[in-house]
């Protein structure tokens, strides 16, 4: 069985727009005893399907996600675990992939079909029921779920597998649990089975009377404003979207996963929105009448919480092909392609233009937009640099096609500001799910995707203990990477949040315990970061200002093997918000001043925000 699955994997290609490729690009994983005499055997015979040992399974959905998300979910790759422990590791990754909407294939060991030899080694005892395993567990987070508990099983549901992956819509983690009995045996499958498949990507157009609508509103409106989501990427519609925009005129922001649809230095382009937004989108979003979003989902980040769209006769017109996303906020809903949409509005609102002094205001937003990050970029800080210099001294160090990457913690808001995109596949944030230790092992994903390109991994020092162990699988694979390890000592992005509901910054500190008040708030801890990337097999450089920083850099780039930088920050030095806010809930019930100041704050904030019907 697991030969015949390697083998039907082998035989998917995926096609769009006329461009056919292989749609697995191998397999990654971890032996044990659920997979080693199964998927194990099978890819051992298949040397031309490409296997990739990693440290960890989680990282190998990370590492996929990366990767796919790269490829324009064109192309992914397949990840086998054993039962038990190695099988539940993959199930933050599963969550990371349907989240954001990216596709991979799970194939982790279960236990034995035939329960004669219950309990097996690591498995679940259920007193109601035999038909459950840990397995269980990833239904909530895949797209598709399905037990092989026979051979002959998997010829129906790999098809349906496929249908999901190669889905714009239904697409994420697919898991297919294989009991390690079956896919060790036998089955005379149909050779038809093994045909070459060529699953296409359909790229529908919107609804006549919805596009009608949505031209209608365009040509109606006095302030329109685009928010431009993952689908303008993904439907490779940058191209039109520019096009639209030097139309019209309207002014574009974007979200983490829309981020690099424009050019940062376009005319049109304002930026980031919402809660990491810049003063320029912020700002104009507040009056806008019109939102256009084109292929989000409306975030909380996106919208700062529901409080950045403050117009009270604000309209939507959303293009997605999600259909949950296209009704958001009761707007006229365009379930289509975006590339495809937008080249039909593009004739629909034909000499349809902002007026001049919306083309004044927007001109004005950004170059102040544009001093302040310089600023931001060149703050002279002292005696530890700014996270955000760091920044600014990264971007000035890549080329507009190199990749920067990160995920969690205070990164992703500053980046998100900051980062002057150039091309849209040149950033690279994991935001839907904002998962601590994505960020290594999606860099080789990303690398292997593209590797002619540098990618800069960003990383908090909380971050990167985490999950550091995927350097030795850069290492052991020959695949470069730039990681930046910034050490603020501790969970910096959380202290400040902590901070900021009234709490002090309560267990973020990577210090030791103090003995008088038993809490954490000692000496800070002696952590070596250097010295444990050097133990995997990195090559490091330790710096100790901007200027040093600059310098490491440089011969980073210069060096074919994973280079890790480390640097100290100054936790306390942030990025500003800009006209924005982040629902976070403060306690309502508290003795501490701080938390009564903060709810009183909260509760104040909490008025701006609005149910868009």
């Amino acid at each position: 069985m697991a030969q015949a699955l390697i083998r039907f994997l082998k035989n998917q290609f995926f096609e769009i727009d006329e461009e056919q490729n292989p749609f697995f690009a191998g397999a990654l994983g971890i032996f044990g005893h659920g997979n080693v005499a199964g998927i194990g055997q099978a890819l051992q015979e298949n040397p031309d399907f490409r296997y990739i040992m990693v440290r960890n399974e989680q990282a190998a959905v990370h590492m996929a996600s990366g990767f796919t998300k790269m490829k324009n979910r064109s192309q992914i790759f397949a990840c086998t675990s054993s039962i038990g422990p190695g099988a539940t590791n993959m199930i933050t990754g599963a969550a990371l992939a349907t989240i954001n909407r990216l596709p991979v294939l799970l194939l982790p060991g279960d236990i034995f079909a035939r329960r004669n030899v219950a309990p097996v080694l690591q498995q679940l005892e259920c007193p109601g029921t035999q038909d459950i395993s840990v397995n269980d567990c990833f239904k909530p987070v895949s797209r598709y779920w399905d037990r092989i508990n026979r051979p002959d099983q998997l010829i129906t549901s790999l098809l349906e597998a496929m249908r999901v992956l190669t889905s714009p819509v239904d697409t994420g983690a697919v898991t297919l649990c294989l009991p390690q009995d079956v896919q060790t045996e036998a089955y005379d499958y149909p050779e038809e089975f093994f045909r070459k498949r060529v699953w296409k990507s359909p790229r529908p157009l919107a609804d006549r009377k919805f596009l009608a609508e949505a031209v209608a509103m365009i040509r109606q409106s006095q302030r329109p404003l685009i928010v431009s989501g993952g689908g303008v990427i993904y439907s490779e519609a940058c191209q039109v979207l520019d096009q639209f925009c030097r139309q019209t005129g309207i002014p574009e922001c974007e979200t983490q996963a829309g981020k690099g649809s424009l050019p940062y230095d376009h005319p049109c382009c304002l930026g980031a929105i919402g809660a990491t937004g810049t003063s320029a989108a912020n700002r104009y979003a507040r009056s806008a009448d019109l939102v256009i979003g084109i292929g989000t989902r409306y975030s909380d980040f996106t919208t700062a919480s529901k409080t950045v769209f403050q117009n009270p006769d604000v309209k939507f017109i959303n293009i997605n092909l999600f259909e949950m996303d296209a009704f958001k906020h009761g707007g006229i809903p365009l379930t289509a392609d975006a590339r495809e949409t937008l080249r039909e509005l593009v004739i629909g609102v034909n000499d349809y233009q902002v007026a001049d002094s919306i083309i004044t205001e927007i001109a004005t937003l950004k170059a102040q937009w544009e001093k302040e990050t310089d600023r931001l970029f060149h703050l002279s800080h002292s005696p530890l640099p700014a996270q955000s210099e760091l920044i600014g001294t990264i971007w000035e160090e890549a080329r507009s096609e190199d990749v920067i990457l990160s995920a969690a913690g205070s990164h992703p808001g500053d980046l998100h500001k900051l980062w002057r995109a150039r091309t849209p596949k040149s950033y690279h944030l994991e935001y839907g799910y904002s998962c601590m230790g994505y960020e290594i092992p999606a860099a080789i994903g990303v690398k292997i995707a593209d590797p002619r390109r540098e990618v800069y991994v960003w990383v908090g020092d909380g971050t990167y203990l985490m999950n550091p162990t995927e350097i030795v699988t850069s290492i052991q694979e020959g695949i470069k990477l730039i990681i930046i390890v910034v050490n603020n000592h501790g969970f910096g992005s959380i202290g400040g949040l902590s901070e900021s509901v009234g709490s002090g910054g309560f267990g973020t500190r990577f210090v030791k315990r103090d003995e008088q008040s038993g809490q954490l708030a000692g000496e800070v801890l002696n952590i070596d970061y250097a010295a444990n990337a050097s133990s995997l097999g990195a090559n490091v450089i330790s710096a100790k200002s901007i200027d040093e920083f600059s310098v490491a850099l440089k011969k980073a780039r210069d060096i074919d093997t994973t280079t890790v930088i480390v640097i100290e920050t100054d936790r306390e030095e942030r990025v500003p918000g800009y006209d924005s806010w982040w629902d976070v809930a403060v306690a309502e019930v508290s003795t501490n001043p701080a938390v009564q100041k903060a709810r009183k704050e909260y509760e104040e904030m909490r008025r701006n925000e609005k149910y868009f019907l």
